[in-house]
């Protein structure tokens, strides 16, 4: 009795590691879609990007001013890149319990504020990020569409310097999204991403 025990115990551990994805997602993982809600209130999903080549999935939040440092520079990633099939999706990880100035009616009001040309996703439960591995804000992952799903191309941060934008000398998401664009192998597909800690 013990024996059959012990195998059922090891069986769902060895399936909650398979399925549960404990520390996230590494380069070359398919990620599994979401459908969260957008500030206009709709829900989003990467499979309504029908002609997408790949995603720029960024978690990234109101209050952090990591966060607030990159703004401007994701909206320019999202008027560079969704055009070429690679659009922005932002997801707010944080528990507004916690983090006020991360709540839904705040978010609708930083989109506006700043323009975002791109879905503002609240993960609500806090199911997603920890799918995806995020850790701070803002996190990027870049995913590319194949036919086996959304593979996970490039994990970390935007660029080597969120304190001034004009004295940045590595463009890291603008590097991956390039090469997949041009077919040639990412030269730099992790970094640590630089920011606040996701708000549980």
């Amino acid at each position: 009795m013990k024996s059959i025990f012990l195998f059922l115990t090891m069986l769902s551990l060895s399936m909650t590691g398979i399925t549960g994805n404990v520390d996230g997602y590494k380069i070359g993982d398919m990620a599994t879609d979401f459908k969260l809600k957008n500030i206009d209130g709709k829900l989003v999903s990467l499979a309504d990007y029908k002609d997408a080549k790949g995603y720029i999935v960024i978690f990234t939040c109101n209050h952090c001013p990591y966060a607030k440092a990159y703004e401007d520079r994701i909206v320019a990633l999202d008027k560079k890149y969704k055009k070429l099939g690679f659009p922005v999706i932002a997801i707010n990880p944080n528990n507004p319990g916690k983090q006020p100035e991360d709540s839904f009616e705040n978010m609708k009001l930083r989109a506006k504020e700043k323009g975002f040309s791109f879905p503002y996703l609240i993960d609500e439960g806090q199911k997603i990020y920890p799918q995806y591995g995020a850790t701070k804000t803002p996190h990027v992952y870049v995913l590319s569409k194949t036919s086996n799903g959304n593979r996970v191309e490039y994990i970390g941060a935007i660029d080597d310097n969120y304190e001034d934008e004009s004295a940045v000398k590595q463009k890291y998401v603008e590097q991956a999204v390039n090469s997949l664009l041009s077919k040639t192998e990412i030269a730099v597909k992790e970094t640590k991403a630089i920011g606040c800690t996701i708000k549980k």
